[in-house]
């Protein structure tokens, strides 16, 4: 992921976390909150319950790059942040595409993909 889609500030993790609006799957939480920008930024963290400082670099390394894979998708002027939970050290990136595409779009910050491009259903 861009440095530039990146939340570092310890200040934005807190002010997302208390005021954001969370939506939660077995292995990871995305919490979301407008943002007076026009652009996206996107923090990952992982909590000492998920392992050693191995496992927890290893969850956010995965979330950044199944999370990169979205960003040209999301809709401007969000901070997010994704907070990884412990069944995630058995995930690989490409298991967590689909599962972050599904969080985003709960969220509705991406829009439903249908199954076939033409918009005609298939029987």
């Amino acid at each position: 992921m861009n440095k530039k889609f990146r939340l570092k500030k310890s200040a934005d993790f807190q002010r997302v976390r208390r005021f954001g609006k969370a939506i939660a799957h077995p292995f990871v939480v995305l919490i979301l909150l407008p943002n007076a920008s026009d652009s996206i930024r996107i923090g990952v963290a992982a909590g000492k319950s998920i392992g050693n400082a191995v496992a927890r670099n290893r969850a956010k390394r995965i979330l950044r790059a199944a999370s990169a894979a979205h960003i040209a998708q999301i809709t401007p002027g969000y901070d997010l942040v994704l907070i990884a939970r412990g069944p995630i050290t058995a995930a690989k990136s490409t298991e967590l595409v689909p599962i972050l595409q599904n969080l985003l779009q709960q969220a509705k910050l991406i829009a439903h993909k249908e199954n076939n491009e033409s918009g005609t259903h298939i029987n």
